[in-house]
């Protein structure tokens, strides 16, 4: 009998790590298609540098030619770094959501943290409005996050009513979307029509004013949130089994949620500073990336991030090559794509779809 039970706990043993393999060849399939897809996003454009001009522009740029000098370092690469980077960043924060609600229609966007967030940076942006004291180039992001995080703290007294349920939730964020749009369309009707050109260029999202200044701080930002969250990892975790069953394995449910929050937040504000509202990412990548890993957050949450990468890196080269000589704004692309995504999650789960 107890030989008989060594085996099976041998071959359990031996099934969950060629499973943690799986997971773990997974995220290198993701990590190689992010990088694939940001030197596809570096290297193509509408000028007509070669790829051996590129690639000897990249590693020898005190030997180029100033004008390839200025598309590759200035423009390309920083827009193609940014493309990556917001991607990880919505796909995270998406994910994050989605685990702490338990609702695959749950994001930054349909919460209403990014509308908050575009509605601060566009009032920094026309009216200039804003917090005293930040130096100018602090404006407009510190402002979108003031704002999306007050969304968020609203959410969190929401969430933590007696009898308020994750449904409520989602439809008190989405009355604060509905909420945040009016009050940018006000400021744009109070715009002169020099800032409402640049206003609205900016709603319709993309990477054409990346710099690295940006690049730099959304790293920063990542880096500062991903240990935060990897020390939650088996608290998050828990979330999926449900609130009730986290809180009886001693999770400390409502300081992981703010928590939570508060990183979404940061990662929701930035993104939407820097690129303008770009949406459906947080919406798509999750999913897909449960599918492909499983409910494990130490896997999940790595998997939603590179999956948005490769997502809206993809959807910046879509926006450069789909009209030739035309830069279609990226937030169009991710729209076009994420609508059928997102019906198809509605239809999902109610059952109108297998």
């Amino acid at each position: 009998m107890g030989q008989r039970a060594l085996s099976v706990a041998l071959a359990l043993q031996h099934s969950q790590l060629r499973i943690e393999r799986r997971r773990q060849a997974l995220l290198g399939v993701l990590l190689l298609a992010c990088l694939l897809s940001l030197l596809l996003d570096g290297i193509t454009g509408p000028s007509a540098l070669t790829l051996r001009e590129w690639w000897q522009t990249l590693w020898q740029p005190g030997q180029a030619d100033p004008i390839a000098r200025t598309i590759v370092w200035d423009i390309r690469l920083p827009a193609a770094l940014l493309a990556v980077l917001t991607g990880v960043a919505l796909g995270v924060a998406g994910a994050e959501m989605q685990t702490i609600l338990d609702n695959p229609l749950a994001d930054a966007f349909t919460l209403g943290l990014a509308p908050a967030a575009a509605c601060g940076a566009a009032l920094a942006m026309v009216l200039g409005v804003s917090l005293p004291g930040l130096a100018t180039v602090w404006l407009v992001p510190g402002n979108a996050f003031l704002f999306a995080m007050g969304t968020a703290l609203l959410l969190d007294q929401q969430a933590r009513r007696p009898g308020t349920d994750r449904q409520a939730v989602l439809l008190f964020g989405i009355a604060l979307v509905f909420a945040f749009n009016a009050l940018l369309s006000l400021v744009q009707f109070l715009a002169s029509a020099e800032d409402l050109q640049g206003l609205v260029f900016w709603i319709m999202g993309g990477f054409g004013h990346a710099s690295w200044t940006a690049v730099a701080v959304l790293a920063g930002a990542l880096l500062l949130v991903l240990p935060w969250w990897w020390r939650a990892r088996w608290m998050m975790t828990a979330f999926r089994l449900g609130e009730a069953r986290a809180r009886g394995l001693g999770v400390p449910v409502q300081r992981v949620r703010r928590q939570a929050l508060l990183r979404v937040s940061l990662l929701a504000a930035l993104a939407v500073a820097f690129t303008g509202t770009i949406g459906f990412i947080g919406l798509m990548a999750p999913p897909l990336a449960q599918r492909m890993v499983g409910d494990d957050q130490r896997y999940a949450i790595p998997a939603s991030g590179l999956i948005g990468g490769v997502l809206l890196s993809l959807a910046a080269l879509l926006s450069k090559n789909l009209m030739p000589g035309v830069m279609i704004p990226v937030g169009i692309i991710t729209a076009l794509l994420g609508v059928p995504a997102f019906l198809w999650l509605v239809l999902r789960r109610t059952g109108g779809v297998a």
